[in-house]
């Protein structure tokens, strides 16, 4: 990679790094924190759309737009969804952990490619023997901790099927709307979806300190614009799949920054299960990548393909993969221009 690029993704990898620690810091509870990042995000992002999309916009809710709209909805959904128990999940068990659990959206966006009747290359299923022991050994060293821990672990686990299927919405959306339209509405959709969530659950939405107003302003200036604005640059240089592993770097980055600023660190009977469990996510995209190339050089349908893209679909808003409007590949972040740290 040349200077910027690679200057491009320290940065992104650090602002992507930085969304769990914010969220574990932040004393708001989490699902006003997901309500007032997405919302902020549209805020900023709306009026642009509106100026400049507006035929887009338009052509989304009559005859064979709708179909295209429908799918922006429902990504908006699985966003909220998304959102809704990772970031939860920072709060209840520890950074490390709770990062390392939500980056395995590729595993399940390759299940979803094998269930779309695609075929998954032999070190794709090596790769989610490998993710799953790992996940089920971080899991289990929380069992010693708490119940608290557990539950934590579980939501992390949600949020990365969350981002799975949000990102395979994202790829039929995507097929002709543009980025900053297709973003307007998922972060639209997602803060609605939350607000009534938070105001029927009686979730407090205000009167949080000036710290915890500052974090959600680092979420979205950081994870949620800048991180995956800058992957998205960087795949002007380097493949998906190379992205994607790259995005891997989150995991280790979060419990850095826990680590240093809050004093928070996973068990230590954890740490082999979590290494097992990126390891394993790194097998599956490059069995991805392996089974990219052959049908490439088979000729076919493979040909159209981009590299590293996975069955169904970083972002991913991974952690956040949710958190940039990238590619509709399966990589941890999602194909929105923002979840996904």
């Amino acid at each position: 990679m040349d200077p910027v690029t690679t200057g491009a993704v320290v940065l992104a990898i650090a602002a992507v790094s930085s969304s769990a620690p914010l969220i574990a810091f932040a004393t708001a509870p989490a699902l006003a924190i997901a309500f007032w990042r997405n919302l902020i995000a549209v805020g900023l992002l709306g009026p642009f759309s509106l100026l400049r999309r507006r035929a887009e916009l338009r052509a989304l809710t009559r005859g064979a737009g709708r179909r295209q709209g429908t799918y922006c909805v429902l990504a908006g959904l699985a966003l909220a969804v998304h959102f809704g128990t990772w970031m939860p999940s920072a709060q209840l068990t520890s950074v490390a952990t709770a990062t390392a659990l939500v980056v395995t959206q590729p595993v399940w966006q390759a299940l979803i490619a094998l269930g779309q009747g695609r075929t998954l290359p032999v070190l794709g299923w090596v790769g989610i023997g490998v993710a799953v022991t790992g996940a089920i050994w971080a899991v289990g060293a929380d069992f010693g901790v708490s119940g608290r821990a557990v539950l934590g672990d579980l939501l992390a686990l949600a949020g990365g099927v969350a981002g799975a299927v949000y990102t395979a919405l994202g790829e039929r959306a995507r097929t002709t709307i543009s980025t900053v339209t297709y973003t307007t509405i998922c972060y639209g959709v997602c803060a609605l979806v939350l607000l009534a969530v938070c105001l029927v659950g009686g979730v407090r939405l205000t009167g949080f300190d000036t710290g915890t107003w500052l974090a959600v302003l680092g979420l979205v200036a950081g994870a949620q614009l800048l991180g995956h604005s800058m992957f998205n640059y960087a795949l002007h240089r380097i493949s998906a799949t190379t992205i994607s592993v790259l995005f891997l770097l989150e995991a280790p980055g979060a419990a850095l920054i826990a680590w240093a600023w809050l004093g928070q660190a996973p068990p230590v009977a954890a740490l082999p299960g979590l290494a097992l469990l990126l390891a394993g996510v790194a097998i599956v995209l490059r069995g991805e990548a392996r089974g990219w190339r052959t049908r490439r050089q088979g000729g076919g349908p493979g040909d159209a393909a981009d590299p590293g893209r996975s069955g169904g679909g970083r972002g991913g808003p991974a952690g956040d993969r949710a958190t940039g409007a990238g590619p509709p590949a399966a990589a941890p972040m999602p194909p929105e221009a923002g979840p996904a740290g």
